[in-house]
């Protein structure tokens, strides 16, 4: 049985899930990105009901809106497409969508989020969308350390293909049809 970790603050907490997850996923963020990432667990746990929406008609109507609600509203599609593709990947199969709409998605809504934004924010969602797929993988990651993967071999396979998603390529099946999983692919 694994020894239950309590720690000071749930900011600590989150920082030391993320932080064991990069390790895992061999994956390095810079601090703006693990601090953001680390501050987003913390506002999702505190809103649960965050991840229900239809998430394009949100982008959409935030073209709609003034300068001010475009910017909230595009940074909750980008967030909330960031959560479900890392933490909710079974999200995507019930919407009968693929993880990588949601990953496509939230990256435009980080890019337009970064050129509406003033200077010193433009740069934190650029990277942010830049740097989607990495963070997808940190959390998905996060997730699987206690429940093992959370993909399914399709969802791996789609996902890789679709991203190069390096938390897919670590859970594609032996013989994969893309020939990726383990140490060699079957041969035909």
């Amino acid at each position: 049985m694994q020894d239950i970790v309590t720690y000071p603050t749930s900011v600590a907490q989150w920082q030391a899930l993320i932080n064991e997850a990069t390790v895992d996923a061999h994956i390095r963020l810079n601090e703006d990105l693990e601090s953001y990432l680390v501050f987003l667990l913390m506002r999702f746990s505190t809103q649960p009901k965050m991840a229900h929406s239809v998430l394009a008609l949100d982008f959409l109507s935030a073209f709609n809106d003034n300068a001010m609600d475009r910017s909230g509203q595009l940074q909750q599609v980008g967030d909330k497409c960031l959560l479900l593709a890392g933490l909710f990947p079974g999200r995507a199969e019930r919407k009968h969508v693929r993880i990588s709409y949601f990953i496509h998605l939230g990256q435009s809504a980080y890019s337009s989020l970064s050129s509406v934004s003033s200077l010193s924010w433009a740069a934190l969602f650029n990277d942010l969308s830049n740097a989607f797929v990495p963070l997808t993988d940190v959390l998905l990651t996060a997730r699987s350390l206690n429940q093992g993967s959370t993909l399914t071999p399709l969802q791996a396979e789609e996902l890789y293909s679709d991203t190069h998603s390096s938390a897919a390529k670590r859970t594609l099946p032996e013989g994969s049809v893309l020939g990726l999983g383990g140490k060699s692919a079957k041969k035909t």
